[in-house]
């Protein structure tokens, strides 16, 4: 019974889905513009798969309220929380049709498009959030960020998200500990190598069914930062938190190529310059909220365990060489967020 009421709402979702984006599209599947005093203004729709409450988000709504300011009223962006517009891979796709503007994305997922974003996501690629910070905002990236036009997309931003662990029914303290444990990865080729190569088994599904799949015993635990872990309440069905901090994965700020195209040289440069400005906001928002999160867990009765990840890192060492020896420019992009560590 409970596997047909999940099949239901599953079937009812998509439906929901389904008749947003044909709303959106019936829309003409641009920018809705609006007359505001003597001025138009364009309304970029951007889809975000987490809370009002999240760093990215509070990170993104001032960063919309500079952008009308600094643009004279020309654009706002107008950002749906929670999975309003879908799942993240459905929000890309939308991206990509040009049906809504933005996005904010996994890495993961542009991974598909251009192999070489697997780096920004290579377990252990980053020692330290300040090494993060250093590799997004030194421009390294951006020809990386630009490859993608080809696609129907741009990648405006790579913001934080943290430090990716372990959650389940227990304490995960060495590989051993993950034997048999079906621990949920984002959909992508190298987040599922990672798991296996750490000792789990990877089970790929979106983020909103976790929750679920944990308490019906479908997969074990899940693996994602403190605020989230905390924000969607996944203490309440895997109270174990381990600190194996095996990816500081990237969440990436897209936007549709031809918007960005079309709007004029001063308010694309805007936009850069902002995106830069708030890729570094996000971390300070980040910090602020970090021990928040870890405090509502606490209370809630989670146990938080420090881990010795040297054998995590030796156990995913193939995943990485595998990763970047595949082109030179990989090879290149990898050495360079390596360098910056130093």
């Amino acid at each position: 019974m409970k596997g047909n009421r999940e099949k239901m709402k599953k079937k009812i979702a998509a439906v929901l889905v389904g008749i947003m984006v044909l709303s959106l599209a019936g829309c003409g599947g641009s920018a809705k513009t609006t007359e505001n005093g003597a001025a138009k203004t364009t309304t970029l729709k951007l889809a975000f798969n987490q809370s009002e409450n999240h760093p990215q988000y509070k990170a993104l709504a001032e960063m919309s309220d500079e952008l009308y300011e600094l643009t004279d009223g020309a654009y706002e962006i107008e950002i749906s929380p929670n999975e309003l517009l879908g799942s993240q891979k459905d929000a890309f796709e939308l991206v990509q049709s040009g049906t809504i503007q933005m996005a904010m994305v996994a890495n993961s997922i542009v991974e598909n498009v251009n192999g070489d974003f697997a780096v920004l996501g290579l377990p252990y690629a980053y020692d330290s959030t300040e090494h993060q910070k250093k590799v997004f905002t030194s421009g390294i990236l951006d020809e990386l960020f630009a490859s993608t036009s080809a696609n129907k997309f741009n990648v405006l931003a790579a913001f934080t998200a943290g430090s990716r662990c372990i959650y389940t029914d227990k304490p995960v303290e060495t590989p051993e500990d993950l034997a048999g444990y079906k621990i949920r990865v984002m959909e992508a080729p190298t987040s599922i190598a990672m798991l296996n190569a750490m000792g789990g088994v990877a089970t790929p599904m979106a983020q909103s069914e976790v929750y679920t799949a944990i308490q019906q015993g479908v997969i074990n635990g899940g693996e994602n930062n403190e605020i989230t872990y905390a924000d969607l309440k996944h203490y309440e069905v895997a109270p174990y938190f381990s600190y194996t901090r095996h990816l500081m994965i990237p969440d990436l700020l897209v936007i549709n190529s031809d918007i960005l195209s079309g709007m004029s040289e001063e308010h694309q440069q805007i936009m850069k310059d902002l995106c830069k400005k708030y890729t570094e906001r996000e971390f300070e928002i980040w910090d602020e909220q970090l021990q928040s999160a870890i405090d509502t867990a606490t209370e809630a009765g989670t146990t938080f365990t420090e881990v010795d990840i040297t054998p995590f890192q030796d156990a995913v060492q193939p995943v990485i060489k595998e990763v970047v020896e595949k082109s030179e420019s990989a090879q290149a992009l990898y050495d360079s967020i390596r360098t910056l560590a130093e």
